[in-house]
């Protein structure tokens, strides 16, 4: 055989031994029908993904009592404050302002009780109430809450449901009842000369006309003073006589009662029947209806007196 032919049998027997090595190392090809080689193959671990940290938990605040929790569980009452009555709040009525109990503070003062005028805006029986509880809110301990005239019905739907307020005391003041307003029961009786010079505004506020401020509303106390009072008269909201109360201290409080026999703004007969409708304690006085000035030290008396009496029962 030439050296030609014998090169070119080398190369095609070095080509067949290639593509058997080649065919035995690649991955068998299953064709359709033909049984699963089964193969091992080595499993590789999964990748190692780092480990996610504990997401922390938000802080969880107490949620707010439902309706349904409050009407399942409902809330104890606040007992009543005990001990000696040393605080009294004083809540003027239309025509003048918190000025108007300055004799009273001073003798209260003097006895040595913490005392606070209440200013009331007279814009409406929720305002002036508002105002009542603001104060109320300030006093530390057992509390006299007093109403003059207006300011009656003030303390009527302010004092109630108050732990604070121990004793009311009701100075010419109007006490309605329940959803009873204070035109209510102005009616009765005949109508009162303070009625009579009442004057309204465009505004809706009702104002005391200064020529019969003093025979009207306050004959014993002398004229500089009355003048003073009319030039500083604050008026009342008209809509407020008409207004009801929703709560009645009076039911749920002791109370006292000045009845001033001379008056001409509140009838002494409306005052005797709502003072014995509360079962009030009477204290008469000969006075007109701004008894806060005329009749100062009596008022302060009568305020003192009911404070200890209150003090004795606790």
């Amino acid at each position: 055989m030439s050296l030609k032919r014998l090169l070119c049998a080398a190369a095609v027997s070095l080509c067949f031994a290639e593509a058997n090595v080649l065919a035995q190392t690649a991955t068998p090809v299953e064709s359709p029908g033909a049984p699963a080689t089964q193969m091992s193959v080595p499993q590789m671990p999964p990748p190692s993904v780092p480990e996610t940290p504990p997401i922390a938990q938000p802080m969880t605040t107490p949620a707010t009592p439902t309706a349904a929790t409050a009407t399942a569980a409902p809330v104890a009452p606040v007992a009543p404050m005990s001990g000696p009555v040393r605080n009294v709040v004083l809540v003027h009525g239309a025509f003048v302002d918190g000025s108007s109990w300055n004799g009273v503070v001073a003798k209260l003062q003097q006895k040595g009780y913490h005392v606070s005028s209440v200013q009331n805006p007279l814009t409406s029986l929720a305002d002036d109430v508002a105002a009542t509880r603001r104060v109320l809110a300030r006093q530390d301990g057992p509390t006299m809450l007093v109403g003059h005239s207006w300011g009656g019905v003030v303390i009527t739907e302010a004092g109630a449901n108050a732990p604070n307020v121990a004793g009311l005391v009701y100075v010419a003041a109007i006490a309605p009842d329940l959803h009873e307003s204070a035109v209510d029961l102005m009616k009765r009786a005949a109508p009162m000369p303070a009625g009579q010079s009442m004057i309204t505004d465009p505004s809706g506020f009702l104002w005391l006309d200064r020529t019969h401020y003093r025979a009207d509303f306050a004959a014993d106390v002398p004229d500089n003073v009355t003048r003073v009072l009319a030039a500083a008269q604050q008026p009342i909201s008209s809509k407020a006589f008409t207004e009801t109360v929703s709560q009645v201290a009076w039911r749920e409080k002791p109370s006292w009662y000045v009845l001033t026999t001379k008056d001409r703004a509140v009838s002494p007969e409306v005052e005797k029947f709502m003072a014995e409708r509360m079962d009030a304690k009477v204290v008469p006085i000969a006075s007109s209806h701004l008894a806060p000035v005329s009749h100062a030290a009596a008022i302060a008396d009568v305020i003192d007196r009911a404070a200890r009496e209150l003090g004795r029962q606790q």
